[in-house]
């Protein structure tokens, strides 16, 4: 990646809501140029602007990490109820053994041990491991920091190629 942009990228990483004259002076960089490369970076790099909420303070104070392994013949209806259900904070497919990865965002464990048994009565779930999320130590930091940045690796995005 090149070194302009990931000073924007990192810019964007530590706060979305930056203005382009903010950001315009913390990287050097001229607010129009800014611009083009925030306009072509949008929906290709970056997929969304997101704020991260305190679930806690709405109640909601249990988090978990869930594997999922289903039936085969009920995977893509397990994925589609998944996708929709209030409780999955984000849902991956994963290997080794799951299906999938939920993310949830619950009330207690009790409402944990609900969504779990609402699964197993509507679909063959063959396999299931629970971790509680305890203290969240990092979260959503990854190239957010200039330093780390310019030594990580990182391949310059692919913006002419429509299917990027």
């Amino acid at each position: 990646m090149r070194k302009d942009e990931s000073r924007i990228i990192c810019q964007l990483r530590q706060n979305a809501r930056i203005s382009l004259t903010r950001m315009s002076r913390k990287t050097s960089i001229p607010i129009s140029t800014l611009y083009e490369k925030l306009k072509s970076y949008q929906g290709r790099v970056v997929k969304k602007y997101t704020a991260l909420i305190d679930f806690s303070a709405f109640g909601y104070g249990t988090r978990a990490n869930i594997f999922l392994k289903f039936d085969r013949e009920d995977k893509e209806n397990a994925k589609n109820y998944l996708l929709k259900h209030y409780n999955v904070n984000s849902l991956y497919k994963v290997t080794n053994g799951y299906d999938f990865l939920v993310e949830g965002v619950f009330r207690n464990i009790k409402e944990v041990e609900d969504f779990l048994e609402g699964l197993e009565m509507k679909f063959r779930l063959l396999d299931r491991q629970v971790y509680y999320i305890v203290d969240e130590l990092r979260r959503e930091d990854f190239l957010s920091d200039m330093e780390l940045a310019q030594i990580v690796k990182v391949q310059s995005p692919n913006l002419s190629n429509p299917n990027y």
